[in-house]
């Protein structure tokens, strides 16, 4: 299933990480691990975040998703099922 992980880091944490060297690791181990379709980064309401569209196909990968972000980083880590524009035209049409 398409998920967007959305990580968001104080920025103590965050600070650290960036010198020495942890987020880049994570972020890179991330890409290897989950090949994700889109990465995103941005600071909305200051804070570092990561914004990540992967494909989960069991519900089991959750912890092992997120228990990086969570001991590297002490982030906060949202998982959200999501569409894109087919899933939804597709999910429309078994409305009918």
């Amino acid at each position: 299933m398409r998920m967007m992980a959305m990580i968001s880091m104080p920025a103590a944490a965050g600070s650290r990480a960036v010198k020495d060297g942890t987020i880049g690791k994570l972020m890179q181990q991330t890409q290897e691990r989950w090949n994700p379709e889109a990465m995103y980064f941005a600071a909305p309401d200051g804070q570092r975040t990561a914004y990540i569209i992967f494909d989960m196909p069991d519900s089991s990968g959750l912890p092992s998703f997120a228990e990086p972000f969570f001991a590297a980083l002490d982030a906060d880590v949202q998982v959200v099922p999501v569409m894109n524009g087919e899933d939804l035209q597709k999910g429309l049409a078994q409305l009918r």
